[in-house]
């Protein structure tokens, strides 16, 4: 039969494997391989030595300082209303459900969004262009890392095309909700 049935994957076959399974075997590589990153950046920037290659002042610090805990509390608070769909992956786990309250109101991804503060606080008081650096290509793995996420969570719940069309991804707008 040449049909499709509710239900049923279409049976392009790919060396045993039918387009599905090839597709969600990729993206778990993909996922792996970010995570991993993600992991290398982040470690890579707590380790690395501090340089003076700008002052930064008193105030500079102060200010750094309480960026990075309200990224801490928007980690914590955004991670909690996840509960047990929590997960380092881009992939969304079986417990995942559609959050579209709470912080996830005002951003698609608000533990990006803190965890990204912590990094530009971290950035900008550190005093080191290569923490500038690591704060781009960390940047750059989440925008990519997201980008994952929502073709996942698109397939996965019919809402979220809608619903990402309206929310920003990392940086709340002043204009909405």
């Amino acid at each position: 039969m040449n049909g499709v049935f509710p239900g049923h994957r279409r049976a392009e076959v790919l060396g045993g494997e039918t387009s599905g399974d090839h597709r969600e075997r990729r993206e778990r590589q993909v996922a792996a391989a970010a995570v991993a990153a993600q992991v290398a950046l982040l470690t890579a920037q707590v380790l690395l030595k501090r340089r003076h290659d700008w002052p930064t002042p008193a105030a500079v610090k102060l200010v750094t300082g309480a960026v990075a805990m309200a990224g801490v509390a928007v980690i914590g608070a955004a991670g909690s209303s996840l509960g047990r769909g929590l997960t380092a992956s881009p992939l969304p786990n079986p417990h995942a459900e559609l959050r579209t309250d709470g912080l996830y109101r005002y951003v698609r991804h608000p533990i990006y969004t803190g965890v990204l503060a912590m990094s530009w606080a971290r950035t900008a008081a550190s005093g080191d262009r290569r923490q500038v650096a690591l704060s781009v290509l960390l940047m750059l793995l989440f925008y990519g890392k997201s980008t994952l996420e929502e073709q996942v969570l698109a397939r996965r719940f019919s809402a979220y095309p809608s619903y990402a069309a309206g929310t920003p991804r990392f940086i709340p707008s002043v204009s909405h909700r």
